[in-house]
């Protein structure tokens, strides 16, 4: 088991990606439980690239519920089409925010959140978790992250988990 990434010093943000993405995938694929693994991705998200909030929430009782996360305290529940979460779900599409004010019925869990991601997880056409990435700047997300961070849902959602 990986004890810790490797990143790239004065590395672009692609670069930074492609350095982490093989070692997530070794990281998660010799483990099959869905927490641990979300918890991991997480943290190596956080660490690389200083995001103000990186977490998970997975589709539970027909609702998004807050899954493994950094950051500060979060909401523990969304709604199916609710703010962006929400959004990502319902159309099973990624949302790149570039100033969360002007998205309509964002929900605000920290005011600190100026701009967002948030990426579908995808296995058997149906959506069983999002991303959320959240940054304490305007205009934070690009189509880089978006290209990445859809890759590594992709990854995550070829993966056989156990869920609890």
């Amino acid at each position: 088991m990986a004890e810790s990434i490797y990143l790239p010093e004065n590395a672009s943000k692609a670069e930074k990606y492609e350095a982490i993405l093989p070692q997530i995938e070794a990281l998660i694929s010799s483990e099959t439980d869905l927490y641990a693994n979300l918890a991991n991705v997480s943290a190596v998200l956080k660490e690389a690239f200083g995001f103000f909030w990186v977490g998970f929430y997975l589709v539970k009782e027909e609702n998004l519920v807050l899954g493994p996360f950094q950051g500060p305290l979060a909401c523990t529940r969304i709604a199916f089409g609710k703010g962006v979460c929400g959004t990502a779900w319902k159309e099973a599409k990624t949302q790149l925010v570039p100033d969360v004010d002007f998205f309509p019925g964002h929900i605000a869990c920290s005011s600190a959140s100026k701009s967002e991601i948030v990426i579908p997880g995808i296995a058997d056409g149906k959506v069983w978790c999002v991303l959320d990435v959240d940054s304490d700047q305007l205009d934070d997300f690009d189509t880089t992250d978006q290209i990445h961070l859809e890759n590594l849902m992709q990854l995550l959602s070829k993966v056989n988990f156990k869920v609890y």
